[in-house]
């Protein structure tokens, strides 16, 4: 029993990082995620749903942008070499806690193994869990800690969507998708990314136009947060809806909003947010100016700025997928 026992303390204290994330599947990364998650919560007394929503921030943000380097499959949350072990630290490999404490790096040792390594899971989350303790454990004290951080609205607004998504359905597994307009109602679409528009001055069509008839249902795609609610000339009923990879959804065109819709409500994907309609190009009221349609568009942030980008090749896929079910 001597013998074995030196093996079982190794075992339990290895590395978050010994099994590669390349070799599971999608749901063994989940389970490896939530798990850090939970660990980290255990560890410092921030919710889990604080951690994962700012470690999915980030990994939404380094997909798609140059300047960071791509995420691993267990987590999103990057810190650079500099401020990891300190701007001044002329080793920029360090992992001894003391000396990156005297450079006032930011790094510190989330699993006790003695060292502080940044591309750990644990030691990353613990550092992030450790600046948001400093501020508190409540939505107030999360928000200002994440605007003490990142200095823009809206990344306070994508982080502060994820924790509540999180936090309502008590899980990160949250991808499913669903088509903008249920099955057996009849509709059309083609991709008309691009084109030009004939009303409102110059301008390109940003999305893709759905066409269906007046009252057809039409349906949130993703978990989010309802962002955006009401009028303008161009969209008529409108509804915007951010989801956990900082993608926001517009919904224009509308007839009308489901009953007891309003910004700040998170809704699941499928659920019926609105119906088809053609209000729009006019002050409030304006309706009939074109064929009923619900227009589609999808918008990215980086985390520095938003752009739109062609929906799609998404409505194909998620059309395909139901369909198949």
């Amino acid at each position: 029993m001597k013998k074995l026992f030196p093996v079982i303390f190794l075992f339990f204290f290895l590395p978050f990082h010994t099994v590669e994330a390349k070799e599971l599947s999608q749901k063994e990364i989940y389970d490896k995620r939530m798990q850090l998650y939970k660990k980290t919560e255990a560890a410092t007394s921030v919710p889990w749903y604080y951690i994962a929503a700012i470690d999915q921030f980030e990994r939404s943000i380094r997909y798609v942008r140059k300047d960071l380097p791509k995420p691993d499959d267990i987590t999103g949350y990057y810190v650079s070499p500099e401020n990891w072990v300190g701007p001044l630290n002329p080793d920029i490999k360090d992992t001894n806690p003391i000396t990156i404490t005297f450079f006032n790096g930011l790094g510190l040792d989330g699993n006790g193994d003695g060292k502080v390594n940044r591309t750990n899971g644990e030691d990353l989350l613990y550092t992030l869990a450790n600046y948001l303790s400093q501020y508190g454990v409540n939505d107030r004290a999360f928000r200002i800690a994440v605007w003490e951080y990142y200095k823009r609205d809206q990344n306070v607004r994508s982080i502060m969507t994820n924790a509540k998504i999180y936090r309502k359905f008590n899980r990160i597994d949250l991808d499913e998708k669903a088509f903008p307009v249920p099955k057996g109602n009849n509709h059309t679409y083609k991709n008309t990314w691009g084109d030009r528009r004939g009303w409102g001055g110059r301008r390109i069509h940003e999305g893709t136009d759905i066409f269906a008839g007046y009252g057809t249902p039409v349906r949130a795609v993703a978990f989010g947060v309802v962002e955006l609610k009401g009028w303008n000339k161009y969209g008529g009923w409108r509804v915007g809806i951010r989801d956990l990879n900082n993608t926001y959804h517009y919904y224009a065109h509308l007839n009308g909003f489901s009953k007891n819709l309003k910004i700040g409500d998170i809704v699941s994907p499928g659920q019926i947010i609105g119906s088809v309609g053609s209000s729009g190009y006019g002050p409030p009221g304006t309706s009939g100016k074109f064929p009923p349609h619900l227009h589609f568009g999808m918008y990215k942030d980086n985390g520095l700025n938003e752009w739109p980008f062609d929906p799609y090749p998404h409505l194909k896929l998620w059309e395909r997928e139901e369909r198949s079910k």
